[in-house]
C-alpha cells in the first residue's frame, strides 16, 4: 500500500550547531522510514550571513552548500556539502522524499558598499515613499570572492534589489526605496497589504522585475536539483513575494524535475480569505501552511475546556480547501521566543496531532522537537531570560504510524459536543480503519454506529491511553471512552 504523505520539519531554530544535523538525518533515516515520515523538509542548506551561526534565512550565498571558506566558515550550521549529499542520499535510499528550504526574499551580508540613489518609505505604510531621494552608500554587491565564480559567475548589485534598511554617507536605518532600472515605480505588486505594501522585509530586497535575477534564481533550482537529490520546495516568506513570480518560477521547476514536486509555500495569515487570494494568484500551483488552523490550535490549548472543539476546523484552510492544505502543530517560527510565538501546550499536542494525522484531508506536517524534545535558552520580547523545554509527545510516535496503518476509508466526524469530538474512518477492504475519540474537558465517551461489519467485535486504544476492551453491539455499536484532556484511537484488538 503507497504511504501516505506525511511531512517532517528536521529541525528547529535553536536546533544546536557543530554541523550535526545532515549526520542526524543520514542516521535516522531508516528509523523514519519505518516509522512513516515520507517527506523530510531540510532547513536552508545554503551559507547564510552569519556563517556557521545561521539557522539559514539570512541569505548569503544559494550556490555554497558547506563547500567554501565564506563568512567565516566553510561548513554551514548544519555540516559541510559532503554530509550533505551523504544525508540526502541516505533518506532517497530508504524512500523518503527531500524537500529543500527557498529563501529568495532577501540576501544578507553583501561583499561590497555601492553608490545609490534611495527614497525613505514610512515604516507602517510602505506606499508612502518620500518625493526627495537620497545619495548615499548602501550594501548591496555580493561578489561571493571565497566562491571564485563556481557554479555560477552572477554578480548580484544594486540593481538586482528593491530595497534596503541601512545606509551610510548619511548613516540611518530605516526602509529605502533603490532607484533602478526596474523599481522606480514602487514595490512590487501581488505581496501582501500588510503596512500598505508587504514586498519589503529585511536586508537588500530581492528585485524581481528584474529578468536577469529571474533567470539566475531559475539556474539556481536547475543546479540545486542536479546536485541534490530534491522532491519539493518549501517556499519561504510568500507573502512579500510576488505571486507572480512564483507561478512561473514552480512551472519552470516542474518542467525541469523528472518526477511529482511537493511546493508548499509559508505564507503565514491567520486571514483565510487572504489565503484563498493568494492561491488564485498563484493558480493553486503550491500547497500553503495552514496559519489559521495552527492559531486554533494555540487557542484550543490556551482556553482548556472553554474552547468550542466544534469550531476546530471552522475558517481554516483545511476545511475550506483541502487540495491545497499542509497542517502542523508547530514551527520553527512559531516555537517560544521565536518571531510568531504562538505555542501549542504540550497537553494539547497530542489532540491536535491526531486532528491532521489520522484525518483524510491535508498533508500533515510533523516539528522535530515534538518527536525528540529539544531545550535551549534565549531572550524574550521582555528582554528577559529564557530557558525552554519541549518535551517529546510521547503518543506522536504511534499517531505517526496509525496514520500509515489505520488512517483508511470513508471519513465520519461526530463534532457534536462542545468538549468531546470524535471522528471514524471505515477502512477499506485492503486497509483497515479506526475510531478517535478526544476532549479537552473531562473525561468522555462517544457512541458511534459502525455498521453490522463490525458487530461483536473488540476494540482497544492504540495509544494505550486507555486500558479496556470496548466491545461493539449487534449493530456494531459502543461507546467508545476518553480520558479527560486526552484523546484514544480505537482499532481492531485482533490488529494488535
Amino acid at each position: 500500500m503507497t504511504k501516505k504523505t506525511t511531512l517532517l520539519q528536521f529541525f528547529h531554530w535553536y536546533y544546536p550547531g557543530d554541523g550535526k544535523l545532515w549526520p542526524e538525518a543520514a542516521e535516522r533515516a531508516p528509523a523514519l522510514a519505518e516509522l512513516g515520515i515520507t517527506d523530510l523538509w531540510l532547513p536552508p542548506a545554503y551559507k547564510g550571513a552569519a556563517g556557521g551561526y545561521s539557522v539559514g534565512y539570512d541569505s548569503y550565498d544559494l550556490f555554497d552548500l558547506g563547500e567554501f571558506d565564506q563568512k567565516g566558515t566553510r561548513a554551514t550550521k548544519y555540516g559541510d556539502k559532503e554530509a550533505l549529499l551523504q544525508a540526502t542520499a541516505q533518506l532517497r535510499d530508504h524512500g523518503i522524499r527531500v524537500i529543500h528550504d527557498v529563501v529568495f526574499n532577501h540576501k544578507i551580508g553583501a561583499d561590497e558598499k555601492e553608490r545609490v540613489h534611495v527614497y525613505k518609505a514610512d515604516a507602517d505604510n510602505r506606499n508612502a515613499i518620500a518625493d526627495q531621494g537620497i545619495d548615499a552608500l548602501a550594501y548591496t554587491r555580493f561578489t561571493f570572492p571565497g566562491r571564485g565564480g563556481a557554479y555560477s559567475q552572477f554578480i548580484w548589485d544594486y540593481k538586482c534589489f528593491s530595497g534596503i534598511d541601512y545606509i551610510e554617507e548619511p548613516q540611518e536605518t530605516g526602509i529605502f526605496k533603490i532607484a533602478n532600472d526596474y523599481g522606480d515605480s514602487g514595490w512590487n505588486d501581488q505581496v501582501d497589504d500588510e503596512k500598505g505594501n508587504f514586498d519589503y522585509l529585511m536586508g537588500a530586497n530581492v528585485e524581481l522585475r528584474n529578468p536577469a535575477v529571474v533567470e539566475e534564481l531559475k539556474y539556481w533550482a536547475r543546479w540545486l536539483m542536479a546536485t541534490l537529490p530534491c522532491d519539493g520546495f518549501r517556499l519561504d516568506a510568500a507573502k512579500h513575494i510576488p505571486a507572480w513570480f512564483f507561478k512561473e518560477w514552480v512551472d519552470h521547476v516542474r518542467s525541469v524535475a523528472q518526477h511529482d514536486l511537493l511546493i508548499v509555500a509559508e505564507y503565514w495569515s491567520h486571514d483565510l480569505a487572504a489565503l484563498q487570494q493568494y492561491l488564485q494568484l498563484i493558480e493553486g500551483k503550491v500547497m500553503l501552511f495552514d496559519a489559521v488552523l495552527h492559531l486554533k490550535f494555540h487557542q484550543a490549548s490556551k482556553q482548556s475546556d472553554q474552547f468550542d472543539m466544534r469550531q476546530i476546523f471552522t475558517d481554516t484552510l483545511i476545511a475550506a480547501d483541502p487540495a491545497h492544505a499542509v497542517t502542523m502543530v508547530a514551527n520553527h517560527d512559531t516555537q517560544p521566543l521565536q518571531a510568531l510565538e504562538a505555542p501549542v501546550e504540550s497537553w494539547f499536542k497530542p489532540l491536535a496531532y491526531a486532528l491532521i494525522l489520522l484525518r483524510e484531508q491535508g498533508v500533515p506536517c510533523v516539528f522535530y522537537p515534538d518527536l525528540y524534545g529539544a531545550s535551549y535558552s534565549d531572550k524574550g520580547k521582555d528582554g528577559g531570560d529564557y530557558h525552554i523545554k519541549i518535551p517529546v509527545i510521547a503518543e506522536l510516535e504511534k499517531l505517526i504510524q496509525a496514520r500509515q496503518r489505520f488512517a483508511n476509508g470513508v471519513q465520519t466526524d461526530y463534532f457534536d459536543d462542545r468538549n468531546c469530538i470524535a471522528f471514524s474512518r471505515s477502512g477499506t477492504a485492503e486497509a483497515p480503519g479506526c475510531v478517535v475519540v478526544l476532549t479537552n474537558g473531562e473525561a468522555s465517551s462517544k457512541t458511534i454506529t459502525l455498521g453490522k461489519n463490525f458487530a461483536q467485535k473488540t476494540w482497544r486504544d492504540f495509544l494505550g491511553n486507555r486500558q479496556d476492551d470496548i466491545i461493539t453491539d449487534a449493530q456494531g455499536s459502543a461507546a467508545f471512552p476518553v480520558n479527560g484532556g486526552s484523546v484514544s484511537v480505537w482499532v481492531l484488538a485482533e490488529l494488535l
